[in-house]
């Protein structure tokens, strides 16, 4: 079973996007997938009804609530932890504790660098993380590489020490994909398999990840 965390303290950076498209490869690769949706929102769990009657169904569980793991079936193969924007390293230390990798999607702009800056600061205290227990990557969402300030952002991103694992360019296919409950990799035309490129670096890396 692999266990992936989804976080970050800023809202509207992707986070969803990521949880909902690794779901989704995820299921359609034949894993008993699950979703434990910690944000009140609910975003995640609305997808997951939305592709309740496909082959490839994603089981949504409640993830505000204390108990959640019990409510994980014991065949699950690939657990996607999805968490609130504005998220502490207080009240995600339970999911840390239980995590074996941790995503956190950024934009590429200053007003998302500076809070992931102090976020990744406050994560790299957990036990887990300092030992080197727990592998981090970071995902910059909504990339537009033709600007120079996409160019600098993830310049400057990969000057820390955490690794840039994978680069999303700026597409409406995934707000058209949500409200479907589909993802990327439900789909083969060329047009997606560009942007399915994009994720290969990050499905490899969680694969390969050991936390």
């Amino acid at each position: 079973m692999k266990s992936i965390l989804v976080a970050s303290s800023k809202g509207g950076v992707g986070k969803t996007t990521v949880v909902t498209n690794l779901a989704a490869q995820a299921a359609v690769a034949g894993l008993n997938t699950v979703i434990v949706d910690a944000d009140p929102q609910q975003s995640s769990t609305h997808w997951a009804q939305r592709r309740a009657g496909l082959d490839s169904a994603v089981l949504p569980i409640d993830g505000t609530r204390k108990q959640w793991a019990k409510h994980v079936p014991d065949d699950a193969q690939r657990i996607i932890i999805d968490t609130p924007a504005g998220a502490t390293r207080s009240s995600l230390d339970g999911f840390l504790d239980e995590a074996q990798v941790v995503i956190v999607p950024v934009g590429p702009s200053a007003l998302d660098i500076e809070p992931t800056v102090h976020f990744l600061n406050e994560i790299h205290k957990h036990p887990r993380v300092k030992k080197g227990q727990l592998p981090i990557g970071l995902v910059v969402n909504r990339v537009k590489p033709w600007t120079q300030a996409t160019q600098q952002a993830v310049e400057l991103l990969k000057s820390w020490n955490v690794p840039v694992i994978a680069q999303m360019r700026d597409s409406q296919a995934y707000v058209m994909l949500a409200g479907l409950g589909r993802g990327l990799h439900d789909y083969h035309s060329a047009q997606i398999r560009e942007h399915q490129a994009d994720w290969a670096p990050l499905i490899n890396w969680t694969q390969r990840a050991r936390g």
